[in-house]
């Protein structure tokens, strides 16, 4: 097996154990039994306490996991169930309504800090990004960005004397 596949499944798994996707050992989230307020549930924590990984970028940097993974995988088993119960059951709409909406909504309630540590995953095997002394943390993935180029200086001319304006 390849280093790059081998590396990929070590953050899908990292990222499914809901585990820091660089190192693997310090949590992304709150644990369970710890959490206070519905945001100790939905955020992450700042980042990995062992390996300095930052575990959101920017502002909204979750909102494609919320609506591509959480509500895209929540959607697929929304459809599935209403197709498996209506050709096999036969139920009335509401019933069949009330299966459906309901165990969606817990699976997105559920699903939602998987969605966003597969989206962790995803992003740090495609984008790597270091630490701000330039180390990338533990080792993970090993990439080190090149040496910024050097900035653009103006040429150096005389200056030009310019008319005075005549006063009328």
């Amino acid at each position: 097996m390849s280093p790059q596949i081998r590396r990929a499944f070590a953050y899908f798994f990292r990222a499914c154990r809901l585990r820091c996707v660089e190192c693997g050992t310090k949590p992304i989230f709150t644990p369970l039994l710890k959490i206070r307020s519905l945001r100790d549930y939905f955020a992450p924590l700042d980042g990995c306490p062992r390996c300095g990984y930052a575990y959101e970028r920017e502002t909204g940097y979750f909102l494609l996991a919320i609506w591509a993974i959480n509500y895209g995988v929540g959607s697929l088993i929304g459809i599935s169930l209403y197709f498996y119960l209506e050709w096999n059951y036969h139920l009335d709409l509401r019933v069949l309504l009330a299966s459906v909406v309901l165990p969606v909504i817990g699976f997105n309630l559920f699903f939602v800090r998987h969605a966003k540590a597969l989206f962790l995953a995803l992003d740090h095997y495609f984008d790597p990004h270091l630490n701000d002394d330039g180390s990338n943390g533990s080792g993970g993935s090993g990439k080190q960005n090149p040496p910024p180029a050097p900035a653009p200086t103006a040429p150096q001319t005389a200056p030009v004397p310019s008319e005075p304006a005549a006063l009328v």
